[in-house]
């Protein structure tokens, strides 16, 4: 216990700090004590990764960030994960996307291992938490965003709402609505979409019976004939969503699609001007780009033949092609 006591804030102290380690990832650029215990399980032992990357704590308007990074490439690629995961669901394809490129994977606010009680989880307000962490750590121009799910709900109105910092939108399986889609379109695609609306009935149902509810619901939205997400993952993700605050964070997001909906509808007005790219699960891309035409009439989408919703997992390889293909080395 006491060799513990002394160890374990050692750790954290050295992860928070920035200074040099054996990894090779950038320093932190305002290092803090992590208030997030375990945010690191899924990597403390995982020697390819930690000479890579570096796990990163920093408050933006009470909410305390965590994000992992890595490299020192000029292009700067933003990864925002989509329910019900955090940073970890891109574990598998950060180290291809690192030449070249500084890659931050961020766990949205009230997700994962950032935390805090953001003051609303309208996606327009996650985007400026993810505006001002950005700012925060001198990346305010030319960020290149990657975002699956509901992390793509919160990158476009931060592609709309701070045209300055943002340079490329690629958006993975996510109806973004707006003035081409609304959520009563689709709403009855998936039992989950008016479940997690259900307040505070979503809350009651799951807790205590997370590894359940999470352990049904991967392998129902995948194509895979394996383990997808993987069981690694999975209990990466089960950890965080364990947690009351995350839970409940996790179905607010939904709560708040009608909000969305407006926030999205008053910002499509003024279409973007950068790149727009949606890359769909099979049989899902006219909803999914139909919504993305709405921020871009020009945007342009793929669906990838024989994929469920986790691509990054799914079709590691061709998600990593496409990046590339629509971030090219400069």
């Amino acid at each position: 216990m006491a060799l513990a006591a002394l160890v374990l804030p050692n750790l954290a102290n050295a992860a928070a700090s920035g200074k040099p380690s054996a990894s090779r990832a950038p320093a932190c650029a305002t290092p803090e004590r992590p208030k997030s215990r375990g945010y690191d399980s899924a990597t403390r032992k995982d020697a390819a990764f930690n000479r890579e990357f570096r796990h990163c704590f920093t408050t933006v308007d009470g909410i305390q960030m965590h994000y992992v990074i890595g490299g020192s490439g000029p292009q700067t690629t933003v990864l925002l994960h989509g329910w019900p995961e955090n940073w970890y669901a891109y574990r598998g394809i950060m180290p291809k996307l690192l030449p070249g490129r500084t890659v931050i994977a961020v766990d949205l606010p009230g997700l994962g291992d950032s935390t805090g009680a953001p003051s609303n989880y309208a996606a327009a307000t996650m985007a400026t938490y993810m505006h001002d962490l950005l700012d925060r750590i001198g990346k305010r121009h030319g960020v290149e965003l990657v975002a699956h799910d509901i992390g793509a709900g919160v990158a476009y109105p931060l592609a709309a709402e701070y045209r300055q910092q943002v340079s490329g939108l690629f958006m993975i399986d996510f109806p973004l609505v707006g003035k081409n889609l609304r959520f009563a379109d689709f709403s009855n695609v998936s039992f989950h979409f008016l479940f997690n609306q259900q307040s505070p009935l979503a809350e009651q149902l799951v807790t205590g019976r997370e590894r359940q509810f999470f352990g049904y619901f991967y392998p129902t939205f995948s194509h895979s004939p394996h383990a997808v997400p993987s069981p690694g993952a999975v209990k990466e993700y089960v950890r965080t969503y364990s947690r009351p605050q995350v839970l409940h964070g996790g179905f607010e997001f939904y709560r708040y699609w009608n909000q969305d909906e407006i926030d999205n509808k008053r910002l499509q007005q003024k279409p973007l001007t950068i790149p727009v790219r949606m890359i769909s699960e099979e049989g899902f891309l006219n909803v999914m780009l139909a919504g993305a035409q709405g921020a871009s009439p020009s945007a342009t989408g793929v669906e990838v033949a024989g994929s469920g919703h986790w691509l990054a997992e799914e079709a590691p390889r061709r998600i990593i092609e496409e990046i590339n293909a629509f971030y090219p080395s400069k």
